[in-house]
């Protein structure tokens, strides 16, 4: 069987998706760290593995892939778990996987820069990004008064994508405390069988 191997950088949210799936899953995995502020990802090396020049990147055998959503997909099918049970469950995930990747992810992950001084931005501009935020966690936290997980009664995929954009709102100053739904769902993910913190899941140099 061939070995799985991330590429990413530990700051990287979605780098921390692809990570946490595969720890969920039981699957170990060979992690290569991408430098990004030296310019590795934009080196041709690098960019034989992705193309876009980003991070993640997931190497199995010969298959090369990119985008955290695609690869999530891919470790969903290629395992058998968290991808949703039937043909409705496979098309929930993937609606939560798109939504996540436009409402959400951009919304967190942006101010969380501005915070950590990676993003320069006038204050009008965090707090735009923050108002949108709140817009997204207010639907969240709606669907997640009706069902335990984002899909049915057991974590997917689709729980790994937005639980990665989630986990950084202390970071990006994202007060949850008033989205209660969607700090108990955070709760039961931590809760899960292999769930790791992103430090925890992502060294900060190469890792067997």
């Amino acid at each position: 069987m061939s070995k799985l191997t991330l590429y990413g950088i530990w700051l990287s949210g979605p780098t921390y998706k692809a990570g946490l799936a595969l720890s969920l899953m039981g699957q170990s995995f060979t992690y290569k760290h991408v430098d990004l502020r030296a310019g590795a990802h934009k080196q041709p090396e690098y960019l034989a593995i992705n193309r876009f020049g980003q991070v993640p990147a997931l190497v199995d055998g010969d298959l090369k892939l990119c985008q955290s959503g695609s690869i999530l997909l891919y470790l969903a099918e290629k395992f058998g778990k968290m991808g949703g049970k039937t043909p409705e469950e496979k098309a929930r995930v993937r609606e939560w996987l798109f939504w996540e990747f436009d409402k959400l992810a951009p919304n967190v992950y942006r101010p969380r820069a501005i915070k950590r001084g990676f993003m320069k931005a006038d204050d009008s501009v965090y707090q735009l990004y923050t108002a949108l935020a709140g817009d997204s966690l207010k639907v969240l936290d709606a669907s997640l008064a009706k069902s335990a997980f984002l899909v049915g009664n057991e974590a997917t995929v689709a729980d790994v994508a937005v639980y990665g954009d989630v986990s950084y709102a202390g970071e990006a100053a994202i007060d949850l405390a008033p989205y209660p739904n969607v700090k108990a769902w955070m709760e039961r993910i931590e809760k899960l069988p292999g769930f790791k913190k992103y430090e925890d899941v992502l060294p900060k140099q190469d890792a067997a």
